[in-house]
């Protein structure tokens, strides 16, 4: 059974490939930022072990499954039970890109104009990637990439999902 990880940059496609890949091969998907976060004003992170716990329910409640996001600490939690690793590496433009076309993402906002109203802050973050040294940076990222020992795979574009066949 397939047990996939997927990190990048925010606007990377992340949550886009993970939808695919579940629907090709029947997979749960979990997507980390809806457990990272504390749901308050200004956000707040969980602590690791409140997200550690959920992560964990996760993978034992699902055979197969997709983890994603750009928390390179959170993704050191599944990263021995899985067996393919996806690092999309976009180049930050069109990652912003990606960002400024995304349909309204209703489990993360009230409204597409509450998404909207907080784009501007997005595009600042994704465009600070290469320079953080951060859990979310290229850094880390590039980290995790380098010390998994399995299957792996980087996509430094959108279109690269023949591998899907």
């Amino acid at each position: 059974m397939k047990k996939i990880i997927i990190f990048g940059n925010s606007g990377s496609g992340k949550s886009t490939l993970a939808k695919k890949l579940c629907l090709k091969f029947n997979l749960a998907h979990l997507d980390l930022d809806s457990l990272a976060w504390l749901p308050i004003t200004p956000p707040q992170r969980k602590t690791l072990s409140e997200s550690t716990k959920e992560i964990l329910s996760f993978m034992k409640n699902n055979k197969g499954w997709v983890i994603e996001g750009c928390y390179s600490d959170l993704l050191q939690i599944p990263i021995e039970d899985s067996n393919e690793l996806i690092f999309l590496n976009l180049p930050i433009e069109m990652c912003i890109l990606n960002a400024k076309n995304r349909p309204w993402e209703a489990h993360k906002y009230d409204s597409k104009e509450a998404q909207d109203a907080n784009l501007q802050m997005l595009i600042n973050w994704i465009s600070q990637y290469e320079e953080r040294s951060d859990t979310f940076s290229k850094a880390a990222h590039m980290k995790l990439y380098k010390d998994y020992k399995g299957v792996k795979r980087i996509l430094t574009d959108n279109f690269s999902d023949e591998f899907l066949n």
